[in-house]
């Protein structure tokens, strides 16, 4: 019996050092989710701003032409996609999600597709998919972190051809959702067709005072277009990071639930046992003292 309520007791421990590891990896995911959801929404404005800035420059350059992704060259394009996943495990389905996505989506592609994976999780998905990886990248540990990778990404993306004039470029990465943890995303960041072009100028200037475009207009242009690739890669990246630590925190709150259901339970076998102990001690000692009273 001893050695029951001494093995409850190793249980008992261990189960609540892993319920403390819980608490903080807990604590750790949701101060995660507000940086990212911050810099989520402080992104929001400055990609108006370059928006507004798209649509002045490309009044002015109307002669520069477009590749209208419906007139496909004879010899094909280059198509690249990037696939944000996660390094570390706890999320739940959150790679298998992206990645099936992911799959699905570049089945209907023509041709050739390089592949970039932001994580080794999700890099191992897509692998077992059958879906090949040109490159891994690692996943930023911060909000810090997030220039330098985007940097790295439009780095290898250009040397490999797939930031081009008839290129097509796809993002896929898990959103935060309303009513659920998160929801798949695909979304096709080249070309700028004609009809992103269209859609651009035809944007109202939020006051009454005309803009005006410093410089040259092409180089304007290129310059914020160049803004326009950076800061929808770095919208991307910061959302799935938060959809990965909802997915986290969402996998330790279910955790946490069941370290304390098995807490309780060891807790009232180990008082049944302990008091059944002292029972049985109790009636030794009373049989003794009425077989020493005759």
């Amino acid at each position: 019996m001893s050695d029951t309520i001494a093995g409850l007791r190793r249980k008992l421990g261990s189960a609540g050092e892993l319920r403390s590891v819980v608490r903080t990896m807990k604590a750790v995911a949701a101060s995660s989710i507000v940086q990212y959801e911050r810099s989520v929404a402080a992104l929001t404005d400055y990609y108006h701003t370059v928006e507004l800035g798209l649509s002045v420059s490309l009044r002015e350059v109307e002669s520069m032409r477009l590749p209208d992704p419906s007139r496909r060259p004879a010899g094909g394009s280059a198509t690249g996609a990037i696939v944000f996943g996660s390094d570390q495990g706890l999320v739940g389905q959150f790679n298998e999600a992206v990645a099936d996505c992911a799959v699905a989506a570049l089945a209907a592609v023509p041709g050739q597709v390089r592949v970039w994976a932001v994580g080794e999780r999700v890099q191992a998905r897509l692998t077992e998919a059958g879906l090949a990886c040109t490159g891994t990248f690692a996943v930023p540990a911060a909000v810090t972190a997030i220039t330098a990778l985007v940097a790295q990404i439009l780095l290898e993306t250009d040397a490999s051809g797939t930031r081009g004039p008839a290129a097509e470029l796809y993002l896929f990465y898990n959103r935060p959702a309303t009513g659920s943890i998160y929801t798949p995303v695909t979304e096709r960041l080249l070309p700028l067709d004609s009809a992103w072009r269209h859609k651009l100028m035809e944007r109202h200037w939020p006051t009454h005072n005309l803009p005006e475009v410093l410089g040259t207009g092409t180089a304007t242009l290129r310059a914020l277009i160049g803004e326009y690739l950076f800061v929808s890669l770095f919208r991307a990246c910061a959302e799935s990071l938060a959809s990965e630590n909802a997915s986290r925190l969402a996998a330790m709150q279910r955790a946490e639930k069941n370290i304390d259901e098995l807490l309780e339970a060891m807790n009232a076998t180990f008082y049944r046992l302990r008091q059944s102990s002292i029972d049985e001690e109790l009636f030794d000692v009373v049989s003794g003292f009425e077989a020493l009273s005759q």
